[in-house]
């Protein structure tokens, strides 16, 4: 087998663990498939006070995995890391210890928008109202690149240690960092993922502020999240965390991995226009598609299923169908598309890195999620959005989309193998 694609090392998926509204991968694939909903009204605070009252929270202790003392110093987005990091890892049929014997081969690279926050902001607010002294780590625990440390930690990983932001275009970069880590030789082994445990009271009233959420099925969450159809108001508010073990193809071959697939290509692009509102065309969305199969070195005909970045509001699906048809032209009517999001919300800086992981689980098993709650066309977004019931399609090619915040545009491309 050629270990090496276009002159460089070949990368490929090994291992994928999850944590999400929808539970770990045992469960997280097959309710993608029969279209369940992960939302719900939100438990993490009283919500009454707020138009918005419904996430997609993850049913999360961690003192089911991370001993009483370690985990209360942790903040959840840290916790949340390292434990679907730990599943990535046995599920790749590798151990601390074995990790830990490459370590310096062995590189981390997780993407967020604001691991910590929590953290940071209770300690803010018992200190100032309460006047409780600060953990000696309680500043440093609310840093965004906590949850690689604490992943790079456990594993020995002395590699390469990368912390992303790029708000939701986090995960997929991360992904597309540890790709190049891999093919340029300064990792044979990476731990790529994203995380972000946003739910909370302060952050829903400021993205409400912003009109983006949906606030009208506070009743009926598991209808909330409705991308490109023409009844959506916004979307709604996840956290979770997913990683994936990403090898050279060489060193997975040699020790016998079982391998998903491979990472084909990647690129990020900026619109470099409005702080919030994509750029009309999507001309950086399109920008970061088509550099991304350059990379792949595939043409737009070669690409089977798209994972959209189908966030559910007013302006996202739009813009982004745009985009599609101007790189794809005709073909873009006969991809099939579909959000995860539109099961497990927006868990920011884990959105990427998730969906990616639905791309994968595409490739491998030929059967693509739907889009749930499409249920009224809209004219502009007219494309195949594979409607409330999975679709069995073999698959060669998939690729991932996530545009965020500030013009942040990444996307990337996975090959069966």
């Amino acid at each position: 087998m050629d270990l090496k694609r276009n002159g460089l090392n070949r990368v490929v998926v090994t291992g994928l663990g999850i944590v999400s509204p929808l539970g770990h991968l045992a469960e997280f694939w097959p309710d993608l498939l029969e279209g369940k909903s992960g939302i719900r009204g939100t438990t993490l605070f009283d919500p009454q006070d707020l138009e918005v009252r419904i996430a997609a929270e993850v049913d999360f202790d961690p003192n089911d995995h991370i001993d009483r003392k370690t985990a209360r110093r942790m903040a959840r987005a840290s916790q949340m890391a390292l434990i679907a990091a730990r599943m990535a890892m046995e599920d790749a049929g590798l151990n601390q210890e074995i990790v830990a014997s490459q370590g310096e081969r062995v590189g981390v690279s997780v993407g967020t928008v604001n691991a910590g926050f929590d953290s940071l902001v209770d300690t803010a607010y018992q200190y100032t109202y309460h006047g409780r002294k600060p953990f000696p780590t309680a500043l440093i625990n609310g840093l965004p690149n906590m949850p690689g440390y604490y992943v790079s930690l456990e594993m020995g990983a002395t590699g390469p240690l990368t912390t992303i932001s790029t708000a939701c275009a986090s995960g997929t970069q991360s992904i597309g960092h540890g790709m190049d880590l891999i093919r340029h030789r300064k990792a044979d082994l990476v731990f790529a993922g994203g995380v972000d445990c946003l739910i909370r009271k302060e952050v829903m009233a400021a993205f409400d502020a912003m009109t983006v959420l949906s606030r009208s099925n506070n009743d009926y969450p598991e209808n909330a999240s409705r991308p490109f159809d023409a009844d959506r108001d916004g979307f709604v508010l996840g956290e979770g965390a997913g990683f994936m073990v990403l090898e050279s193809m060489e060193h997975a071959l040699e020790r016998e991995a079982h391998i998903y697939a491979e990472v084909l290509g990647h690129a990020a692009s900026s619109d470099a226009s409005h702080i919030a509102t994509p750029d009309k065309e999507g001309l950086g969305a399109q920008k970061a598609m088509r550099w991304a199969l350059d990379d792949a070195h595939l043409s737009p005909n070669e690409v089977d299923y798209i994972n959209a970045h189908g966030t559910g509001t007013r302006v996202n699906d739009p813009t982004e169908t745009r985009a599609i048809k101007q790189v794809f032209r005709e073909l873009a009517y006969k991809i099939p598309i579909s959000s995860t999001k539109s099961m497990i919300g927006h868990c920011m800086g884990a959105s990427g890195a998730l969906e990616a992981i639905a791309c994968v689980k595409s490739l491998q098993e030929g059967i693509l999620h739907p889009t749930i709650n499409y249920e009224s066309p809209d004219p502009e977004c007219d494309l195949d959005y594979i409607p409330n019931e999975a679709r069995n399609v073999g698959i060669s090619t998939a690729l991932s989309n996530s545009f965020g915040l500030g013009g942040q545009n990444a996307c990337l491309v996975f090959g069966a193998t």
